[in-house]
């Protein structure tokens, strides 16, 4: 009977839509690496989330395994060329959290500029800040986009609808929207982060690209942590030079260091953790795609 192994919470009917197609699903959602180490080789297949890392060693252990499913967009945390080299297919469910992460950018962005955090804080803390509460507007702003494929393409339509102008960068598509780097920096009011992190990205966004901004620039990053320089936009948002951010990945998560802890608790800062995925739907249809690549590569397949 063929195996696998959910080291990620996923859904219950993901889990349930496996086993209907006679697959063994062992659920071990906490599994550290050591012990997952331990009793890999044992398994056709693994389902991941993010906080798993599969890599090299973890592979060669995995003497059986044919299938890995990142349940959600990021293949960061897996060595995916590795794996291909061993005769393992990597298949992740890149189109079931786009709105999700779409929507929530746009509620990061709306939150920036209506100061909406600030606002319940003063409320339950028994204030009436309303004077100091003056926000701006959305409409009429120009929303820089780095990362175009499908959520910062769907942000690019929510923020049109609302009145924005769009603009983006990305090295590899082609696309009407698309500016040159530095001069999406130049123009934007508004810059929203939509890609991995890898060697390429790494830092993207350090003290040089926030000299390079308006004064004033919000910035939103529902991506991945390390994409932006954490110390270099701290520096920013102090001095002023970045007016706020709003962040939903760290490069450590949770965030402990004591750069994170003084980064989140800014004022001009609306921290969130990592729940751009975590919505009902999104995890439905996130289930769904996880029970079509077991299908297609471990029941048909075979």
């Amino acid at each position: 009977m063929t195996k696998l192994i959910v080291c990620d919470p996923i859904s219950a009917a993901a889990i349930e839509g496996m086993r209907a197609l006679g697959i063994t699903v062992d659920v071990r959602d906490d599994i550290e690496l050591d012990a997952l180490a331990e009793i890999i080789a044992e398994y056709e297949g693994m389902a991941v989330r993010g906080r798993t890392k599969v890599r090299e060693p973890l592979i060669d252990r995995a003497e059986k395994l044919s299938l890995i499913i990142r349940a959600g967009v990021g293949l960061d945390n897996i060595d995916v060329k590795y794996a291909q080299s061993k005769g393992i297919t990597v298949a992740n469910t890149p189109a079931a959290s786009t709105n999700a992460v779409a929507e929530l950018a746009l509620g990061l962005m709306f939150s920036l500029a209506r100061l909406l955090a600030r606002a319940d804080a003063t409320m339950k803390a028994g204030q009436w800040a309303k004077k100091a509460l003056a926000g701006t507007e959305l409409m009429g702003k120009t929303l820089g986009i780095i990362g175009y494929g499908r959520i910062g393409q769907l942000l690019g339509e929510k923020a049109r609808a609302l009145g924005m102008d769009v603009i983006a960068f990305d090295a590899y598509i082609k696309h009407a929207d698309i500016v040159p780097f530095e001069e999406l920096l130049r123009r934007a009011d508004y810059i929203s982060l939509h890609l991995p992190h890898n060697k390429g990205t790494h830092h993207l966004l350090g003290a040089e690209e926030f000299a390079q901004m308006k004064r004033g620039v919000l910035l939103v990053d529902a991506a991945r942590g390390g994409v932006v320089d954490e110390a270099a936009l701290y520096a920013a948002l102090m001095d002023g030079s970045v007016a706020g951010a709003a962040l939903d990945v760290y490069s450590q998560e949770p965030p402990k260091s004591e750069l994170l802890r003084k980064l989140v608790a800014l004022p001009q800062v609306v921290a969130t953790p990592h729940i751009g995925a975590g919505t009902k739907e999104a995890k439905i249809r996130i289930g769904d795609e996880i029970i079509k690549a077991a299908r297609k590569y471990l029941v048909i397949s075979r």
